[in-house]
């Protein structure tokens, strides 16, 4: 986990009993692949099978900088405003997947969700959009289903490659 200070998320997932590294990157606004590599380095990696790296939380920097996913997923939630990928369309173009979470708040928030999956799909127009909740469960399966599917299409592809 990628943060500039604390290690406040990675407490909480660590209590849930997932193995987790925080990078702290101090003024960093983004990972870089040497920070994850050394990072790598604390987990134990035998059996291994999913590997998630959040980088920090901006929509600017982290676009730029390739850490050797297989798969870039940007999590977009309602509660910042629907202009977000137009404001911000390096991340979005740069990602595989969005996902639009909190979508239990979207008529709490006003948020205009024609509006928003036009503006991703003016700036992203192959990205697979996911629409989650949470809070209600709502898009989980499908998400985690794809999730899946992913990871046995590369498994099935790094066994043919041997």
């Amino acid at each position: 986990m990628g943060d500039l200070a604390t290690d406040n998320d990675a407490q909480r997932l660590r209590a849930s009993g997932a193995p987790v590294v925080q990078i702290t990157t101090g003024t960093l606004c983004h990972l870089e692949a040497d920070m994850v590599a050394r990072a790598l380095k604390q987990l134990p990696l035998d059996g291994l099978q999913l590997l998630i790296i959040e980088n920090v939380g901006n929509l600017v920097c982290p676009a730029s900088y390739d850490l050797g996913e297989d798969l870039r997923v940007v999590l977009f939630s309602v509660t910042e405003g629907e202009d977000k990928p137009l404001k911000y369309p390096p991340m979005f173009q740069a990602a595989d997947v969005i996902v639009l979470s909190k979508i239990d708040l979207a008529q709490a928030c006003d948020f205009n969700r024609e509006l928003a999956l036009a503006s991703i799909r003016r700036v992203s127009p192959k990205a697979r959009i996911f629409e989650t909740s949470a809070k209600t469960g709502q898009g989980m399966e499908a998400w985690r289903d794809y999730l899946l599917e992913r990871h046995q299409q590369k498994s099935t592809a790094d066994s043919m490659d041997v």
